[in-house]
């Protein structure tokens, strides 16, 4: 089995600190969460099924230079997930996007075949 090649990684940051273990990466096609110290649970989503992306970055945030990035799905079993306080929020969303429309495109799926949900 091959290993992941991780296009970025960062972990929940508390006051611009990586003291957390939630770890979030992204790789070509997927998105990945790992949360946990003892006991360890991963989720991802296929970037084919990224329907939408919003950036919200609270005063406190902006203090630390952390934001927190929404992504939409249509996966049914992760519809909704937050990337919570990642350092350069506006740079990763942006990573994300692209990485986003290069898996779309790689995949033959275009914005009309997501509307519906039914992947």
């Amino acid at each position: 089995m091959d290993p992941i090649n991780y296009i970025w990684q960062d972990r929940k940051r508390y006051f611009g600190r990586p003291m957390s273990f939630t770890k979030y990466a992204l790789s070509e096609d997927r998105f990945f969460v790992e949360k946990g110290f003892l006991s360890i649970k991963q989720d991802e989503i296929l970037l084919y099924r990224v329907v939408d992306l919003e950036l919200t970055i609270s005063l406190f945030q902006r203090f630390f230079n952390v934001g927190t990035i929404a992504i939409r799905s249509s996966d049914k079993s992760i519809p909704h997930l937050l990337v919570i306080n990642v350092k350069d929020p506006r740079e990763v969303k942006e990573m994300i996007h692209k990485a986003v429309e290069e898996c779309k495109m790689s995949h033959g799926v275009t914005s009309m075949e997501m509307v519906g949900g039914n992947h």
